[in-house]
């Protein structure tokens, strides 16, 4: 198996506990420059009461905190999802130097299903990769919201 389907099936296990507190399953890791994790981050919106409170945030800031700057610059992100403009702007803002994500957001992505924020004169812009285990990514959403969906029956 590759590195960057590795750390996905780590963000994978991320999303499952965001999963299990009845969150959006979503789950994130960052590597450094090296391919140690250095942080990871599920979503806590509903836990939390934050609107910020989405996987990449969670741990875009827990990797700042660990290695004591806000520039992530040789790091990777690995997100189950899409990012939404909110975190794609965190993306750009921390220099991230990659991003590697699963499933595409069809209602809120900001990579490439309802925009494109790399696209526009921003004085950073991330290496992005998609669909790294995307079959697996989708599987999580899609079960989540059926079982919400049977629970309003």
């Amino acid at each position: 198996m590759l590195f960057d389907e590795e750390m996905m099936l780590l963000a994978i296990e991320e999303a499952k506990k965001a999963a299990a507190l009845g969150e959006i399953p979503v789950g994130a890791i960052i590597t450094d420059e090296n391919g140690e994790v250095i942080a990871k981050g599920y979503n806590v919106r509903e836990t939390e009461n934050s609107p910020t409170g989405h996987a990449e945030i969670c741990a875009i800031e827990a990797a700042a905190k660990r290695l004591g700057s806000r520039r992530l610059s040789g790091c990777t992100l690995y997100v189950t999802l899409e990012p939404c403009p909110m975190c794609a702007g965190a993306v750009m803002n921390a220099g991230l130097k990659r991003l590697v994500y699963g499933a595409f957001d069809e209602n809120g992505g900001a990579c490439a299903s309802v925009v494109c924020l790399f696209e526009h004169k921003f004085p950073y812009k991330p290496l992005v990769r998609s669909r790294v285990l995307e079959a697996e990514c989708s599987a999580l959403m899609t079960d989540f919201f059926e079982k919400l969906r049977i629970k309003d029956i």
